[in-house]
């Protein structure tokens, strides 16, 4: 019966993914009819330049980076609400996505304060390069940290000290940027899924699909340290190693999605919640392809509703996840407390 019913499940799912990516496609400022889009896929052409230029460099690459990125964010949430066995983390307690929002910062605001305008750095990477090596830099802490300490309440709470710290450096660089500058990266906080060009999307799905494939190989290990350390170190498992490992996981995903796409809130937070409520599984081999196929969907949804189809305007990603994925949190908060 539960077989039948996890297969029925993740039709549902993979259904609903192919679904969500159609609208993306075919959803936005300009309308374009259905079976354009389909031969504008197939032939790569089109009797529309404007519709062809649109659905191949801008929705596309934006449809398809929603959908890893949903995917890579609720995957690395899983895993880090599992390993801190704490409900409400997420993939960026461990200050991955402040480092990210530092290297930017670094990048746009710091180079404002010292009066450098402009700079050139491989041109549309050079946002990219500046968060992945901020967020590396953050991973490069965690792991240290990881592998001297086996306590995950003192390396949760350095996580946050490290975000926090960081977040008062952005502010402190925020007063000293001029307004282009600051205005240049409050935009990069708000998220989007267009930032990622067609030319960008093969590294960003090449880094994620990996990130996701990692973490299913650890889903026997985080299903013995649902039971606690000391079980899962009975079994043989070798518990330090498993969560630096856990820790790589998490880094490689929500470092390389936030690079490309900006902060994106809520999103692995709520997604693992939904997975276990719909599929009734505490197991990893289960919960992770279902937080993907959730986490895609539920990103496809956000970037449909960002793009307010028929309008020319483009609503903040993380207006769109915040606004989903807070009840998600206040539920989880009252479940706990049985209210």
């Amino acid at each position: 019966m539960t077989l039948s019913r996890n297969f029925f499940l993740f039709t549902i799912g993979v259904i609903a993914v192919v679904v969500v990516f159609c609208l993306q496609l075919l959803l936005g400022s300009v309308s374009i009819p259905f079976s354009e889009v389909i031969v504008i896929l197939l032939k790569n052409s089109s009797n529309n330049e404007a519709w062809r230029n649109i659905v191949l460099e801008s929705r596309l690459p934006a449809s398809l980076a929603a959908m890893l990125a949903g995917a890579g964010l609720s995957v690395s949430g899983l895993q880090m609400q599992t390993m801190f066995r704490n409900p409400v983390a997420g993939p960026y307690v461990l200050g991955i996505s402040a480092g990210a929002s530092f290297g930017v910062a670094l990048f746009i605001l710091a180079a404002s304060a010292f009066g450098i305008n402009e700079i050139r750095l491989l041109s549309s990477w050079s946002i990219i390069l500046a968060a992945a090596m901020g967020a590396i830099l953050i991973f490069l802490i965690n792991f240290l940290i990881s592998f001297r300490l086996n306590d995950m309440v003192a390396i949760l709470i350095i996580g946050l000290m490290i975000g926090g710290g960081i977040s008062a450096l952005i502010e402190i660089m925020q007063t000293f940027s001029s307004n282009e500058a600051l205005k240049k990266y409050v935009l990069w906080t708000f998220g989007s899924f267009r930032y990622v060009d067609a030319s960008q999307i093969v590294y960003l799905a090449a880094v994620v699909l990996s990130g996701v494939v990692f973490s299913f190989f650890l889903s026997k290990p985080l299903n013995l340290l649902l039971l606690g350390d000391t079980y899962a170190t009975s079994t043989g498992l070798n518990v330090r190693v498993a969560k630096i490992l856990i820790v790589l996981c998490t880094s490689i995903l929500a470092g390389s999605i936030t690079a490309f796409c900006g902060p994106i809130g809520f999103v692995g937070l709520a997604v693992p919640h939904i997975a276990r409520a719909t599929f009734k599984t505490a197991d990893h081999k289960i919960l992770t392809p279902a937080c993907v196929l959730i986490g895609a969907v539920i990103c496809g949804l956000c970037n449909v509703i960002a793009s307010t189809p028929g309008s020319d305007n483009i609503l903040p990603v993380n207006a769109i996840t915040s606004l989903l994925g807070a009840p998600v949190v206040i539920w989880i908060i009252l479940r706990q407390r049985k209210l």
